[in-house]
């Protein structure tokens, strides 16, 4: 474990909080965030991201600065998956697009809790038994096989536990009150719909933590580097979505670049477990080829994907368009015909014919 000293704890914290607050207050007016303006913040993040990892190289080391680097790299790659998601969830909602970035913020103070509680219990795992590892690679080659096959798992927003805790905990309306989460009606507190807009996009946070998690402990088993790193590329994440949310469809390659990266990362926990359980000789993946690796298959991707656009949507007979499946997704607008995740996440419709309430159904 790294010799961290207690100032760079304390710097992190107030980087992010302060952070936080910035973000808060720039956007405390409901209004519609445009590429320009979050192509800006998603700089901005990227830029003080990358200066922390500056700061990591020259108090930790050159291996504290590479596994930061790479994994923060790893963490923002497959947490495009998670643009998906949000839009199926503001789609199925009918979110506003004035009021969903008060939504991703309060998602990613969620995540970040979250993500730590996580992330330590997965750092005092491995710690004390490196077996662990074997599973975590599992996981990740299984991850890995969903997508190169395609394979997808149901997602349904109003049907996740946490949506459904919510409405037995209190009563939520069927419209909006602006930016409020609560309202009062009839002399009682009521929710509102953006709140279990938020309960949704945590319970998703949930489900991507599962591949997440295990693919960052490949990198660093050391506490600082795994949570700083995912802390970072978690408040990038609203931006990033404003910014790439109408051209995902573009990078149609993408998914399966991020299944070669799991596959590649479970390869990585494998010959670490080897390496501790079996024999010393068993050779291990360094730090910077992980981290070239990760950034030759994402742009690879990302040029193969710019090379050879999708076919164009077609007409079908009776002139609606019929896509190849990969679709045209806007801030607020799901992808047509079932949308989900690149990491096997979709939505069906309500089994039971009694869909929950929803603004403006």
């Amino acid at each position: 474990m790294l010799e961290v000293p207690l100032w760079l704890w304390l710097a992190f914290a107030a980087t992010v909080v302060v952070s936080l607050a910035v973000d808060l207050l720039a956007h405390r007016t409901a209004h519609v965030i445009g590429f320009k303006e979050a192509a800006a913040w998603s700089g901005l993040w990227v830029g003080l991201a990358l200066l922390f990892g500056g700061v990591v190289f020259l108090v930790l080391g050159s291996t504290a600065g590479t596994e930061y680097t790479t994994a923060w790299l790893l963490e923002k790659s497959l947490s495009v998956d998670n643009l998906f998601v949000f839009a199926v969830i503001f789609a199925y909602f009918k979110v506003p697009r004035e009021y969903q970035h008060r939504v991703l913020f309060f998602g990613v103070m969620g995540a970040l809790v979250f993500r730590g509680i996580f992330l330590s219990l997965g750092v005092a795992v491995v710690t004390r038994f490196t077996a662990v590892l074997f599973g975590f690679a599992a996981v990740l080659f299984y991850s890995a096989y969903k997508l190169l096959k395609g394979e997808e798992e149901n997602f349904d927003p109003g049907k996740s536990f946490a949506v459904r805790m919510l409405r037995k905990i209190v009563p939520v309306r069927d419209e909006y009150a602006g930016m409020k989460f609560f309202v009062k009606e009839a002399g009682r507190r009521v929710a509102t719909p953006l709140l279990a807009v938020v309960a949704a996009i945590e319970a998703a946070d949930l489900i991507f933590a599962v591949d997440s998690v295990p693919a960052v402990l490949a990198v660093s088993d050391d506490a600082f580097i795994v949570y700083t790193s995912n802390a970072f590329a978690i408040l990038g994440l609203r931006a990033l979505y404003f910014m790439l949310a109408g051209l995902l469809d573009r990078f149609h390659y993408l998914n399966k670049g991020l299944a070669i990266i799991l596959a590649f990362i479970g390869v990585k926990l494998a010959l670490q477990a080897c390496h501790k359980m079996i024999s010393t000789d068993i050779p291990e993946i360094p730090s910077p080829v992980s981290l070239a690796v990760i950034v030759v298959i994402l742009a690879g991707s990302v040029a193969l994907s710019l090379l050879k656009p999708p076919p164009p949507p077609t007409e079908d007979q009776d002139g609606t368009e019929e896509h190849d499946g990969t679709a045209t997704t806007s801030p607020g607008e799901a992808p047509p015909g079932s949308p989900g995740s690149d990491r096997g996440v979709r939505t069906e419709p309500e089994e039971d014919g009694k869909d929950p309430p929803r603004p403006g159904a």
